[in-house]
């Protein structure tokens, strides 16, 4: 059991650094940075290691990525929501569509939504004005280009037999 953990904290790591060095690929839509490796990144970890280890990979990623400047702070909500839907369905299901399906609506539909109070909070009444209806649509088209993303790796790695053997590996 000890063994387990350590690999998949330390698994959770690497996606952790890959998540937060991805985030230099951003691009900007309305206020928000949108990164796509970061909802690659939520899938990868629903997949290989389960929601919870998803949520704190995601949550670790945006507080480094806000401390070093790469990030906003909406970077929470935006990756938080779609790990945690992510790692449930897939958890429930066993099923790459239902992860996917799960990271793009727990990113764009809660995230977005969760956005507004973030705004109201942290970046003052002006940004919480447009918050409630501009993160939305920048959450999805991030959260759909991280989803195309692992979507072909996932699925590159079952077609070669290798993901089976990865989450075992991890499983035990």
């Amino acid at each position: 059991m000890q063994n387990s953990n350590t690999k998949k904290l330390a698994v959770a790591g690497i996606f952790c650094a890959v998540a937060v060095v991805g985030s230099m690929y951003s691009f900007p839509v309305f206020g928000s940075k949108c990164a796509p490796v970061q909802h690659m990144v939520n899938i990868l970890c629903a997949v290989l290691l389960g929601p919870g280890y998803g949520v704190a990979a995601a949550f670790a990623a945006s507080l480094i990525r806000n401390l070093i400047g790469l990030g906003s702070p909406m970077a929470f909500p935006g990756s938080m929501f779609g790990a945690l839907l992510c790692g449930i369905a897939y958890k429930m299901t066993k099923s790459i569509p239902a992860a996917l399906i799960g990271e793009v609506f727990g990113t764009a539909v809660l995230g977005g939504l969760c956005a507004y109070p973030v705004a109201i909070f942290i970046m003052g009444q002006n940004s919480a004005a447009v918050a409630f209806y501009a993160y939305i649509v920048p959450f999805l088209i991030s959260t759909a280009g991280g989803s195309i993303i692992s979507a072909v790796l996932l699925y590159s790695l079952k077609k070669a037999h290798v993901l089976q053997n990865m989450q075992e590996s991890l499983a035990h």
